[in-house]
């Protein structure tokens, strides 16, 4: 199918984000926002689910949170857990092994250094095993309401392709999005990003033709449309 060849009006970061809230109305949501809607709301269950979801896809990550939540969920109850537990109950996600060393090591650094919690400082974070700032980035967004982007290649792409930013990699995008973007978004584009990319906005064949933002979309690199 031939994609739009009207004129386009330029794009509009703050009139997409409310069209993309529709477009995704009844795809399913980023994970971390699904399992915060299930009442995973900690710091901890985020970030721990967030390292679940390293190389590995939401469909996956998802029930694996909720099955290692339904045994263990504060800090104190992942270190209790003998190693060899912790590292089936996640065996399903990638790289589960050096996973449930790094979440286990954190669980032990939460109840030794910080009285069982985890400290809503992004510096401190990153002093975490296994920890990078995507990771620290969304579990702060998401479980502390702080104003930070988490950048997945479906964030990359569609930022790109809306020419909102002209960038090679998801790091380059995120510190380009932080220059570029209103913080009062950047929760927004974590939560409404991912899926719109996942489902409308794909890698392959995105669906131009009945996607609301093509009027203002320059379709950056769309090759074939649907």
């Amino acid at each position: 199918m031939q994609t739009e060849t009207l004129p386009k009006i330029p794009f509009d970061i703050e009139k997409a984000l409310p069209q993309i809230e529709k477009a995704i109305a009844t795809f399913p949501k980023a994970g971390l926002f699904t399992l915060y809607d299930e009442g995973y709301t900690t710091l901890f269950e985020q970030l721990v689910a967030c390292m679940l979801s390293i190389r590995t896809l939401d469909e996956v990550m998802v029930p694996i949170s909720r099955k290692l939540f339904a045994v263990a969920r504060t800090p104190q109850e992942i270190a209790d857990l003998l190693p060899e537990r912790l590292k089936a109950l996640i065996h399903s996600t990638a790289f589960s092994d050096t996973k449930a060393v790094n979440i286990q090591a954190i669980a032990h650094r939460a109840v030794a250094e910080f009285q069982g919690d985890l400290p809503w400082n992004m510096a401190q974070l990153l002093t975490l095993p296994g920890v990078g700032p995507k990771c620290a980035g969304l579990a702060l967004a998401i479980a502390c309401h702080q104003p930070h982007i988490g950048v997945d290649v479906h964030v990359h792409r569609i930022v790109n392709r809306w020419g909102y930013v002209a960038t090679r990699t998801p790091e380059a995008s995120l510190e380009a999005l932080k220059a570029t973007l209103p913080r009062s978004l950047w929760i927004d584009m974590n939560r409404l990003g991912m899926p719109f990319g996942k489902f409308v906005c794909t890698s392959l064949r995105p669906h131009c033709s009945t996607c609301s933002l093509l009027s203002m979309c320059p379709q950056i690199g769309v090759g074939a449309t649907r």
